[in-house]
């Protein structure tokens, strides 16, 4: 299987960028270092870095690892709880279309 590198609307990159920049005043608020974090975390120092540059090329398990060492995992938990579109959908009770029969082949039945 190759790996493919994931292209990010400028939009999306620009959240992830945040998203990395949050993750390291995180810990320079806690006072640890890169080399403390990426090793409590079981990263590499290259990849923490990419992390804290919002790179999408690392995994979101690599993410998680980082939050749970600075005890911010938790606030994954909040991504899409306040679904407010998906509330206005559900409540407007629009259908959504159901897919078409399936042919039948003839002789099989």
């Amino acid at each position: 299987m190759r790996n493919r590198k994931v292209v990010l609307l400028p939009k999306a990159q620009n959240i992830l960028a945040e998203f990395g920049e949050n993750i390291k005043l995180a810990r320079l608020r806690r006072k640890l270092s890169a080399t403390q974090i990426a090793d409590r975390a079981d990263i590499s120092r290259p990849t923490l870095a990419s992390i804290e540059k919002g790179s999408s090329g690392v995994a979101m398990g690599a993410y998680v690892q980082v939050l749970f060492v600075l005890g911010l995992e938790k606030d994954l938990l909040k991504v899409a709880t306040d679904d407010i579109l998906g509330r206005k959908l559900q409540d407007a009770k629009l259908l959504v279309k159901k897919r078409a029969p399936k042919k039948q082949v003839k002789g099989k039945e």
